[in-house]
């Protein structure tokens, strides 16, 4: 198997944490790049994978954080994921068995999402450079999140992560609202020409809230998938409110 490490980044993942671990226990070194969590996040991650190594740092943007972690990595390859994600028996069978060549500087994974452990048919969440070797990969923010940045080429692994995200609403309400400010920073400052159709969407406003509900549940067929399906609808087209009022706050300063 390649020379490997996980790295996680948490912070107040209590819900989460135990089972992202559970699924990468194959995996003997792993490291968490924990926000000073408050609930019981450190101590159970050190009760799932005894041998976890845990560096502390105040959150500040995801790209330095992220950037902050790979520096601690001593293997050429790191497996990056989100305290809730989960790396499916597939996917682990999968990187077990690669044999990369010097050419290939990363791999990336599709994801299945998941609401309290029940699959839906479709997402708007977007593949995911994973894999990847840690010396020649860096990433930046943009927008609400990060992208990597690596030297050489990206292969595509089969296998899928799911993505299931059980914390309080509260907690995901809370986090939404910092990641629509960003956004909507990101849209103001970014000319228009350079967005994608989705963003340009967004900058319209009034727009993306009713686009976004009726694609996911008519034109990724969301209905089809009951409670669940309708709950990441609420969740998206809620996420897509936010920062349409984001965005016309912003316009009211001018």
């Amino acid at each position: 198997m390649i020379s490997l490490t996980a790295l996680v980044l948490t912070r107040d993942e209590e819900t989460n944490i135990e089972r992202t671990l559970r699924a990468i226990q194959w995996i003997n070194k792993v490291v968490i790049i924990d926000s000073f969590s408050s609930d019981r996040t450190v101590e159970l991650a050190q009760k799932v994978h005894p041998t976890v190594e845990i560096a502390q740092r105040e959150f500040d943007a995801h790209a330095t954080q992220w950037n902050f972690g790979l520096d601690q990595i001593q293997t050429e390859w790191v497996l990056t994921l989100d305290a809730d994600y989960e790396v499916s028996p597939e996917l682990a069978a999968e990187i077990q068995r690669l044999d990369p060549p010097s050419t290939t500087a990363g791999y990336e994974a599709d994801f299945e999402y998941r609401i309290n452990g029940r699959p839906l048919r479709a997402s708007v969440y977007p593949s995911r450079t994973v894999l990847f070797r840690a010396k020649q990969s860096s990433y930046f923010d943009d927008g609400h999140t990060q992208q990597l940045r690596s030297r050489g080429t990206i292969e595509k692994l089969h296998g899928k992560i799911y993505h299931d995200d059980r914390k309080w609403f509260s907690q995901w309400l809370e986090a939404q609202r910092k990641y629509a400010r960003l956004e909507a920073e990101h849209l103001r400052t970014t000319a228009f020409g350079e967005l994608s159709v989705p963003d340009r969407l967004r900058r319209g406003i009034f727009f993306a809230p009713p686009a976004m509900f009726l694609y996911l549940l008519f034109g990724r067929g969301l209905i089809l998938d009951g409670w669940p399906g309708w709950v990441y609808v609420f969740q998206r087209t809620l996420a897509e409110m936010l920062l349409s009022k984001e965005l016309l706050i912003g316009r009211g300063r001018r």
